[in-house]
């Protein structure tokens, strides 16, 4: 599950970069909306990562 966790992050920061790079304006904040799931995301496996 954890592996699953990162897997997902990884996935939406390359989605932001590959439609903030290539798609520019088009699609607006949706982008950014990517970013800010896997900023989520990360926050959420640091914060339950540490727990046995």
């Amino acid at each position: 599950m954890k592996d699953l966790i990162w897997l997902i992050v990884v996935i939406l920061i390359i989605g932001w970069v590959v439609g903030y790079f290539g798609f520019g304006e088009s699609v607006g904040s949706l982008i950014h909306i990517l970013l800010v799931l896997a900023v989520i995301g990360i926050l959420y496996r640091l914060a339950t990562g540490r727990n046995p």
